[in-house]
C-alpha cells in the first residue's frame, strides 16, 4: 500500500528535494530548441512567445488546469522577472495570443522531446524496481475526456453508453511504465474508436532485454507476444482461462510448457509454434478473487523464476492503474478534462502531462535514494502540490 506522507526518514521532506528550475533540470533548453528545430517550429523572426517557451508552457498548463491560460503565463514569467529583479509589471499576453502560439508549435515538438527525453530512470539501488536482474515494466491502456467540440468529437470520437453517447469525447492511450519508479516511458495514443491492441504495437518499440514485461488478459494476441518477444524482452502476461495450453511438459514447480500457435490451422499442422511456460494459481483467502488465474511466460526455467515469484509478480502489474490515475486525476485534478478545443491542441496537451509527470516523478525517486526508500511509497499528490506552489516563485524557462 503507498504511504500518503510526506516525511522522509531522517525528518527530511520530500520538499526540500524541490529546487530551482525543478521541471527544466530534465527538459534542457537545448533539447528542447533542438526538437522544435527538428519538427521545422522554430521561427523566422522574433516573437513575444517563441516556439522553445510554448514547449515549457505545454508542460506548465496541466498543473495548473484550473487556472487560466493568462495565469499560467503569468506564473512562468513571474520567474523570469525575479532573476532580473524587475520592478515593472510584466506584459501577459491576452488569450487569443496564447493561442495562436500554441497552434504555431503544434503537438509534434512534445512528442519528440517525450519521445527522446523519457526513459526508464531505476538505477540498481532503486528498492522494488527489479525482480533478480529483471527490471519490472508493465502494459496498460485508459481513456482521457477531451473538450466537448465539433472537432475533438470528429478526431477522437465519442464513445456509446448504455442511455446513448457519453457526455464527452475521448481520446485512448496504452502505455508503458516502469514499476519501480512510476514512470511512463513509453505512450501511443489515437481515437476512442481504434483498440488498444492496435495501439500497444506502437508501444512496444521501447521494449529492451533485460525488462520483464507484465500485461493483463486483455493484452494478450499471438502477434502482440511475439512483437514484445522480438525486442528481447521477457514477458509475464495472464492470459484467458478457456485458452487451449494443453500440458506438453510439466515442470518441478507445478508449471508446464505448451506451445501456442496464431491459428487452429497452425496449430494442427504444428508449425510456427511459440513454447510459452504456464502458471495455474488461486488466491486464497481473497473476497471476490477469481477462481483460477492463468499466466504465460517467456521464461521456461523454473530455477529462474519458481511459480510461486510469478503469480506473485504478476499482481504488481496493478501498480501501472494507480500511476495511469496520477496523470488523470492527480497532475489535472478530479474529473480533469483536457481544454484544448482543437484536436492538435488536445494532443500537445496530453504530451505535456505526460513531460510533466515524468519531471515529478523523477524529483520523487532522486528524494527516494538520498532517503533509501522505495519511490512508489512517497506521496505524488505532495510532490505536485509542491512544484506547483513554488513554481511560480523560480525560474522556470532560461531567459
Amino acid at each position: 500500500m503507498a504511504r500518503t506522507a510526506s516525511t522522509l526518514p531522517g525528518g527530511s521532506r520530500l520538499s526540500d528535494f524541490i529546487s530551482l528550475g525543478v521541471l527544466t533540470r530534465f527538459f534542457d533548453i537545448r533539447t528542447v530548441k533542438s526538437v522544435v528545430e527538428a519538427c521545422g517550429k522554430k521561427e523566422k523572426r522574433q516573437r513575444e512567445l517563441p516556439a522553445h517557451i510554448m514547449v515549457y508552457y505545454a508542460i506548465a498548463l496541466p498543473m495548473f488546469s484550473g487556472v487560466s491560460y493568462r495565469e499560467v503565463l503569468r506564473c512562468l514569467l513571474e520567474g523570469i522577472r525575479w532573476l532580473f529583479g524587475l520592478e515593472i509589471p510584466l506584459n501577459i499576453t491576452g488569450k487569443s495570443g496564447i493561442s495562436q502560439a500554441r497552434t504555431r508549435l503544434g503537438w509534434e515538438p512534445l512528442k519528440k522531446l517525450y519521445d527522446e527525453v523519457v526513459k526508464p530512470i531505476a538505477v540498481s539501488e532503486t528498492n522494488g524496481a527489479w525482480y533478480k536482474n529483471w527490471r519490472l515494466v508493465s502494459v496498460d491502456g485508459s481513456t482521457m475526456d477531451v473538450a466537448d467540440e465539433a472537432a475533438n468529437e470528429e478526431a477522437f470520437g465519442r464513445p456509446g453508453t448504455n442511455l446513448g453517447s457519453a457526455t464527452f469525447p475521448q481520446l485512448r492511450f496504452v502505455s508503458l511504465v516502469e514499476n519501480g519508479t512510476h514512470v511512463i516511458f513509453s505512450t501511443a495514443m489515437a481515437d476512442c474508436r481504434t483498440s488498444e491492441l492496435t495501439i500497444t504495437k506502437e508501444v512496444f518499440k521501447k521494449l529492451e532485454p533485460g525488462m520483464l514485461c507484465l500485461a493483463d488478459r486483455r493484452f494478450f494476441s499471438f502477434e502482440c507476444w511475439n512483437l514484445a518477444r522480438e525486442r528481447g524482452t521477457d514477458l509475464l502476461w495472464r492470459v484467458k482461462e478457456n485458452m487451449r495450453l494443453p500440458r506438453e511438459t510439466v515442470l518441478p514447480d507445478g508449471s508446464y510448457l505448451s506451445t501456442i500457435y496464431s491459428s487452429e490451422k497452425d496449430r494442427r499442422r504444428k508449425v510456427e509454434g511459440v513454447v510459452v511456460r504456464v502458471i495455474e494459481y488461486t488466491l486464497e483467502g481473497i473476497e471476490n478473487s477469481e477462481p483460477i488465474y492463468r499466466v504465460i511466460t517467456t521464461i521456461l526455467d523454473p530455477e529462474a523464476a519458481p511459480a510461486a515469484d510469478c503469480a506473485a509478480l504478476y499482481h504488481e502489474r496493478w501498480e501501472v492503474e494507480t500511476v495511469l490515475d496520477e496523470v488523470k486525476t492527480h497532475i489535472g485534478g478530479k474529473g480533469n478534462i483536457l481544454r484544448s478545443k482543437k484536436p492538435d491542441l488536445v494532443r500537445q496537451e496530453f504530451y505535456g502531462f505526460l513531460l510533466l509527470h515524468y519531471a515529478v516523478r523523477s524529483v520523487m525517486h532522486e528524494a527516494a535514494l538520498k532517503a533509501g526508500e522505495v519511490p512508489d511509497r512517497l506521496s505524488f499528490v505532495h510532490a505536485v502540490r509542491v512544484i506547483r506552489r513554488k513554481l511560480p516563485a523560480y525560474v522556470f524557462s532560461p531567459p
